[in-house]
């Protein structure tokens, strides 16, 4: 079985900060790209940003300056540092994972439940 647990969300002012968590536990033998989406109410789930196992990062225009993805792989763990935040940027934030459960399969795509971060004008 493998969780990946999202933590640190919650209600911010604009032009505040916070820092999301993930988490992946269970049977995992690799980690490839980790990821940040999110789904604002109404709208479709948006990936917000990207970090291969090597450190390349992508971001969505939108977030590009403000918002930082990290990884820490031997800690099998995702970061989102978020700053500058937008009342734009409220939504449920996901973290998805590419993880392969043992040297004989193949990477499969993971999901945390999401967390929710509210950003007030």
């Amino acid at each position: 079985q493998v969780q990946l647990v999202e933590s640190g969300g919650g209600l911010v002012q604009a032009g505040g900060s916070l820092e999301l968590s993930c988490v992946a536990s269970g049977s995992i033998f690799t980690i490839s790209t980790m990821a940040w989406y999110r789904q604002a109410p109404g709208k479709q789930r948006e990936l917000v940003a990207t970090i291969t196992s090597g450190g390349v990062t992508n971001y969505v225009d939108s977030v590009k300056g403000r918002f930082t993805i990290s990884r820490d792989n031997a800690k099998k763990m995702g970061y989102l540092q978020m700053k500058n935040l937008e009342p734009e940027d409220t939504a449920v934030y996901y973290c998805n994972a590419g993880i392969r459960r043992s040297r004989s399969t193949s990477f499969a795509p993971y999901w945390g439940q999401g967390i929710q971060v509210t950003v007030s004008s």
